[in-house]
Protein backbone atom coordinates (compact mmCIF):
# COMPACT_ATOMS: atom_id res chain seq x y z
CA UNK A 1 0.00 0.00 0.00
CA UNK A 2 1.38 3.27 -1.02
CA UNK A 3 0.82 6.04 0.82
CA UNK A 4 -0.16 9.46 -0.38
CA UNK A 5 3.00 11.33 0.19
CA UNK A 6 5.07 9.02 -2.41
CA UNK A 7 1.54 8.90 -5.05
CA UNK A 8 2.36 12.83 -4.90
CA UNK A 9 6.22 12.14 -5.38
CA UNK A 10 5.49 9.63 -8.35
CA UNK A 11 2.75 12.53 -10.09
CA UNK A 12 5.88 15.15 -10.00
CA UNK A 13 8.19 12.49 -11.63
CA UNK A 14 5.88 11.40 -13.90
CA UNK A 15 5.50 15.32 -14.57
CA UNK A 16 9.15 15.73 -15.10
CA UNK A 17 9.07 13.03 -17.23
CA UNK A 18 6.83 14.43 -20.02
CA UNK A 19 3.28 13.84 -18.98
CA UNK A 20 0.67 16.16 -18.11
CA UNK A 21 -0.39 17.02 -14.40
CA UNK A 22 -4.27 15.46 -15.46
CA UNK A 23 -2.52 12.54 -16.94
CA UNK A 24 -0.53 11.68 -14.11
CA UNK A 25 -2.93 12.12 -11.76
CA UNK A 26 -5.59 9.97 -13.62
CA UNK A 27 -2.92 7.21 -13.59
CA UNK A 28 -1.69 6.93 -10.39
CA UNK A 29 -5.15 8.17 -8.69
CA UNK A 30 -4.04 10.65 -7.31
CA UNK A 31 -6.79 14.21 -6.64
CA UNK A 32 -5.79 17.17 -8.41
CA UNK A 33 -6.74 19.42 -5.42
CA UNK A 34 -4.57 17.59 -3.15
CA UNK A 35 -1.85 17.21 -5.06
CA UNK A 36 -0.12 20.64 -3.52
CA UNK A 37 -0.94 19.76 -0.20
CA UNK A 38 1.16 20.42 2.63
CA UNK A 39 1.00 18.39 5.70
CA UNK A 40 0.82 20.75 8.51
CA UNK A 41 2.49 17.90 11.34
CA UNK A 42 5.87 19.20 11.00
CA UNK A 43 5.16 22.37 12.37
CA UNK A 44 2.75 20.91 15.03
CA UNK A 45 6.09 18.31 15.95
CA UNK A 46 8.55 20.96 16.45
CA UNK A 47 8.09 21.68 20.12
CA UNK A 48 7.76 18.24 20.86
CA UNK A 49 10.94 17.43 18.74
CA UNK A 50 12.80 19.93 20.62
CA UNK A 51 11.71 18.77 24.19
CA UNK A 52 12.58 15.20 22.92
CA UNK A 53 16.22 16.10 21.48
CA UNK A 54 16.87 17.20 24.89
CA UNK A 55 15.70 14.66 26.68
CA UNK A 56 18.09 12.06 24.74
CA UNK A 57 21.14 14.74 25.05
CA UNK A 58 20.58 14.35 29.11
CA UNK A 59 19.84 10.41 29.20
CA UNK A 60 21.16 8.84 25.94
CA UNK A 61 20.28 5.54 27.77
CA UNK A 62 16.89 6.47 27.42
CA UNK A 63 14.04 5.22 25.27
CA UNK A 64 10.90 6.48 23.89
CA UNK A 65 8.47 5.40 27.35
CA UNK A 66 11.03 7.21 29.34
CA UNK A 67 10.98 10.50 27.48
CA UNK A 68 6.86 10.06 27.28
CA UNK A 69 6.80 9.42 31.34
CA UNK A 70 9.26 12.49 31.65
CA UNK A 71 6.77 14.32 29.63
CA UNK A 72 3.99 13.00 31.62
CA UNK A 73 5.63 13.84 34.61
CA UNK A 74 6.60 17.77 33.61
CA UNK A 75 2.41 17.93 33.44
CA UNK A 76 2.42 17.90 29.50
CA UNK A 77 -0.59 16.08 27.44
CA UNK A 78 0.88 14.27 25.22
CA UNK A 79 -0.26 10.59 23.23
CA UNK A 80 2.81 8.08 23.55
CA UNK A 81 2.06 6.74 20.40
CA UNK A 82 3.12 10.78 18.81
CA UNK A 83 5.78 10.50 21.30
CA UNK A 84 7.37 7.34 19.63
CA UNK A 85 6.38 8.54 15.85
CA UNK A 86 8.33 11.55 16.93
CA UNK A 87 10.94 9.72 18.63
CA UNK A 88 11.83 7.58 15.54
CA UNK A 89 11.39 10.34 12.91
CA UNK A 90 14.34 12.29 14.42
CA UNK A 91 16.61 9.13 14.98
CA UNK A 92 16.59 8.93 18.60
CA UNK A 93 16.43 5.09 19.28
CA UNK A 94 18.99 3.30 21.10
CA UNK A 95 20.33 0.02 19.94
CA UNK A 96 19.88 -2.68 22.82
CA UNK A 97 21.94 -5.94 22.81
CA UNK A 98 19.41 -8.52 22.82
CA UNK A 99 20.31 -11.07 26.22
CA UNK A 100 19.09 -14.69 26.40
CA UNK A 101 16.42 -14.95 29.26
CA UNK A 102 16.25 -18.03 31.17
CA UNK A 103 13.39 -19.21 32.37
CA UNK A 104 12.82 -22.18 34.66
CA UNK A 105 9.93 -21.87 35.40
CA UNK A 106 10.45 -22.16 39.08
CA UNK A 107 9.36 -19.04 41.55
CA UNK A 108 12.21 -17.21 43.29
CA UNK A 109 12.01 -17.93 46.92
CA UNK A 110 11.78 -15.07 49.50
CA UNK A 111 9.64 -13.12 46.64
CA UNK A 112 8.92 -9.41 49.03
CA UNK A 113 5.33 -8.58 49.01
CA UNK A 114 6.17 -5.25 50.99
CA UNK A 115 8.99 -2.32 51.46
CA UNK A 116 12.18 -3.32 54.06
CA UNK A 117 11.79 -7.19 53.21
CA UNK A 118 14.74 -8.52 50.82
CA UNK A 119 17.60 -6.50 50.34
CA UNK A 120 19.55 -7.31 47.21
CA UNK A 121 23.62 -6.31 47.28
CA UNK A 122 25.48 -6.97 44.80
CA UNK A 123 29.47 -5.10 43.57
CA UNK A 124 30.18 -3.76 39.83
CA UNK A 125 33.89 -2.68 39.27
CA UNK A 126 35.50 0.03 36.99
CA UNK A 127 38.34 1.68 36.51
CA UNK A 128 39.51 5.21 36.69
CA UNK A 129 40.99 7.00 33.99
CA UNK A 130 44.25 7.52 36.57
CA UNK A 131 44.64 3.62 36.40
CA UNK A 132 42.90 3.61 39.31
CA UNK A 133 40.29 0.56 40.26
CA UNK A 134 37.18 1.44 41.51
CA UNK A 135 34.63 -1.54 43.53
CA UNK A 136 31.54 -0.52 43.83
CA UNK A 137 28.81 -1.96 46.27
CA UNK A 138 25.16 -1.43 45.08
CA UNK A 139 22.05 -1.79 47.73
CA UNK A 140 18.76 -2.14 46.40
CA UNK A 141 15.48 -3.11 47.53
CA UNK A 142 13.51 -5.58 45.96
CA UNK A 143 10.17 -4.69 45.97
CA UNK A 144 10.20 -0.15 45.69
CA UNK A 145 13.21 -0.58 43.15
CA UNK A 146 15.04 1.97 45.25
CA UNK A 147 19.01 1.93 45.68
CA UNK A 148 19.61 2.53 49.29
CA UNK A 149 23.24 3.05 49.06
CA UNK A 150 26.24 2.85 46.38
CA UNK A 151 29.43 2.75 48.03
CA UNK A 152 32.57 3.60 45.59
CA UNK A 153 35.82 2.44 46.77
CA UNK A 154 39.66 1.33 45.69
CA UNK A 155 38.66 -2.13 47.70
CA UNK A 156 35.69 -3.14 49.98
CA UNK A 157 36.17 -5.87 52.68
CA UNK A 158 33.84 -7.52 54.58
CA UNK A 159 34.24 -5.27 57.46
CA UNK A 160 33.65 -2.47 54.78
CA UNK A 161 30.01 -3.80 53.64
CA UNK A 162 29.34 -4.63 57.46
CA UNK A 163 29.68 -0.33 57.77
CA UNK A 164 27.56 0.31 54.94
CA UNK A 165 24.66 -2.03 56.23
CA UNK A 166 24.82 -0.76 59.61
CA UNK A 167 24.14 2.88 58.53
CA UNK A 168 21.31 1.47 56.22
CA UNK A 169 19.56 -0.24 59.11
CA UNK A 170 19.54 2.43 61.10
CA UNK A 171 18.56 5.22 58.12
CA UNK A 172 15.81 2.55 56.80
CA UNK A 173 15.20 -0.02 59.66
CA UNK A 174 16.53 -4.33 59.73
CA UNK A 175 15.43 -5.55 56.37
CA UNK A 176 13.96 -9.36 56.92
CA UNK A 177 16.44 -10.81 54.06
CA UNK A 178 19.58 -9.86 53.14
CA UNK A 179 20.05 -11.34 49.31
CA UNK A 180 23.76 -11.54 47.96
CA UNK A 181 25.69 -14.23 45.69
CA UNK A 182 28.58 -16.74 46.89
CA UNK A 183 31.36 -13.95 47.06
CA UNK A 184 33.92 -14.03 49.92
CA UNK A 185 32.94 -10.60 51.02
CA UNK A 186 29.16 -11.73 51.86
CA UNK A 187 29.60 -15.31 53.20
CA UNK A 188 32.06 -13.95 55.67
CA UNK A 189 31.51 -15.43 58.87
CA UNK A 190 32.11 -12.09 60.19
CA UNK A 191 29.01 -10.35 58.64
CA UNK A 192 26.91 -13.20 59.14
CA UNK A 193 27.32 -13.05 62.95
CA UNK A 194 26.19 -9.38 62.73
CA UNK A 195 23.12 -10.04 60.59
CA UNK A 196 22.02 -12.36 62.77
CA UNK A 197 22.51 -10.18 66.01
CA UNK A 198 20.85 -7.73 64.16
CA UNK A 199 17.52 -9.82 63.77
CA UNK A 200 17.93 -10.48 59.82
CA UNK A 201 19.02 -13.20 57.82
CA UNK A 202 21.07 -13.65 54.56
CA UNK A 203 20.17 -15.08 51.62
CA UNK A 204 22.90 -16.36 48.74
CA UNK A 205 21.65 -17.76 45.76
CA UNK A 206 23.25 -20.75 43.91
CA UNK A 207 26.80 -20.57 42.43
CA UNK A 208 27.25 -19.89 38.64
CA UNK A 209 23.19 -18.35 38.56
CA UNK A 210 23.10 -15.01 39.00
CA UNK A 211 19.73 -14.57 37.33
CA UNK A 212 18.78 -15.96 41.24
CA UNK A 213 19.47 -12.28 42.17
CA UNK A 214 17.75 -10.55 39.40
CA UNK A 215 17.14 -7.29 40.80
CA UNK A 216 20.60 -6.07 41.36
CA UNK A 217 21.95 -7.42 38.71
CA UNK A 218 19.44 -5.47 36.65
CA UNK A 219 20.01 -2.33 38.52
CA UNK A 220 23.69 -2.96 37.95
CA UNK A 221 22.97 -3.36 34.11
CA UNK A 222 21.25 -0.22 34.18
CA UNK A 223 23.77 1.68 36.43
CA UNK A 224 26.50 0.53 34.59
CA UNK A 225 24.69 1.61 30.96
CA UNK A 226 23.52 5.14 32.18
CA UNK A 227 26.60 6.20 34.09
CA UNK A 228 29.24 4.02 33.72
CA UNK A 229 30.06 3.51 30.60
CA UNK A 230 29.00 7.17 29.62
CA UNK A 231 31.68 8.94 32.27
CA UNK A 232 35.52 8.97 32.57
CA UNK A 233 36.10 9.50 36.11
CA UNK A 234 39.53 11.08 36.47
CA UNK A 235 39.54 9.87 39.75
CA UNK A 236 38.27 8.26 42.70
CA UNK A 237 36.78 11.57 44.31
CA UNK A 238 35.28 12.30 41.32
CA UNK A 239 33.54 8.92 40.82
CA UNK A 240 32.40 9.27 44.49
CA UNK A 241 30.34 12.68 43.88
CA UNK A 242 29.36 11.92 40.20
CA UNK A 243 27.97 8.38 41.02
CA UNK A 244 26.17 9.73 44.08
CA UNK A 245 24.30 12.24 42.16
CA UNK A 246 23.20 9.57 39.60
CA UNK A 247 21.92 7.38 42.45
CA UNK A 248 19.94 10.25 43.90
CA UNK A 249 18.54 10.79 40.13
CA UNK A 250 17.69 7.44 40.20
CA UNK A 251 15.32 7.32 42.78
CA UNK A 252 14.23 10.68 42.85
CA UNK A 253 13.68 11.49 39.09
CA UNK A 254 13.66 8.85 36.88
CA UNK A 255 10.66 6.23 36.59
CA UNK A 256 10.47 3.07 36.34
CA UNK A 257 9.08 1.20 33.96
CA UNK A 258 8.32 -2.53 36.50
CA UNK A 259 6.54 1.08 39.16
CA UNK A 260 4.49 1.70 36.46
CA UNK A 261 6.32 5.16 35.11
CA UNK A 262 6.87 6.07 39.13
CA UNK A 263 9.92 6.63 40.81
CA UNK A 264 10.90 4.45 43.32
CA UNK A 265 10.79 7.40 46.12
CA UNK A 266 7.49 8.03 45.61
CA UNK A 267 6.42 4.54 45.73
CA UNK A 268 8.26 4.17 49.07
CA UNK A 269 6.97 7.31 50.61
CA UNK A 270 3.77 6.24 49.52
CA UNK A 271 4.02 2.46 50.91
CA UNK A 272 5.47 3.81 54.38
CA UNK A 273 2.54 6.34 54.91
CA UNK A 274 -0.12 2.99 54.13
CA UNK A 275 -1.11 4.19 50.31
CA UNK A 276 -1.56 2.17 47.70
CA UNK A 277 -1.10 2.49 44.03
CA UNK A 278 -1.74 1.36 40.74
CA UNK A 279 0.48 0.10 38.60
CA UNK A 280 1.35 -0.72 34.93
CA UNK A 281 1.44 -4.56 35.08
CA UNK A 282 -0.75 -4.87 38.23
CA UNK A 283 -1.41 -3.42 41.56
CA UNK A 284 1.13 -2.96 44.53
CA UNK A 285 -0.52 -2.50 48.01
CA UNK A 286 1.60 -1.20 50.80
CA UNK A 287 0.65 -1.10 54.54
CA UNK A 288 1.77 -0.09 57.14
CA UNK A 289 3.70 -2.67 58.89
CA UNK A 290 3.91 -4.88 55.80
CA UNK A 291 7.86 -4.91 56.63
CA UNK A 292 7.83 -6.59 59.33
CA UNK A 293 6.74 -9.40 57.52
CA UNK A 294 8.86 -12.66 58.68
CA UNK A 295 10.46 -15.78 56.62
CA UNK A 296 10.58 -19.19 57.88
CA UNK A 297 13.93 -20.73 57.70
CA UNK A 298 11.63 -23.95 57.29
CA UNK A 299 9.75 -22.65 54.24
CA UNK A 300 12.71 -22.59 51.63
CA UNK A 301 15.56 -24.73 51.00
CA UNK A 302 19.44 -24.73 51.76
CA UNK A 303 21.73 -24.68 49.40
CA UNK A 304 24.14 -27.83 49.62
CA UNK A 305 27.25 -25.39 49.21
CA UNK A 306 26.48 -22.49 51.42
CA UNK A 307 25.64 -24.08 54.77
CA UNK A 308 23.55 -21.81 57.13
CA UNK A 309 22.05 -19.88 54.39
CA UNK A 310 19.07 -19.42 52.51
CA UNK A 311 19.15 -20.05 48.99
Amino acid sequence: MVSARARREQVDYAVGSGASIRQACALLRVSRSGLRYESRMPARDAELGLALEGISERHPRYGHRFAWALLRREGRRVNRKRVRRVWRALGLCVRRRKRRKIRTGIPRVLTPTGPNQVWAYDFVHDTCANGQKLKVLTVVDEWTRECLAIEVASSLNASRVIAVLEELFEKHGTPAVLRSDNGPEFIARALKIWVMMNHSDTATIAPGKPWQNGSVESFNGTFRGEKLDAEWFSNLREAKIVIEQWRREYNEERPHSSLGYWTPSEISAEARNGISRSMGRGTIVALRGSHEVGFKRSDVEVHPNTPGCLS
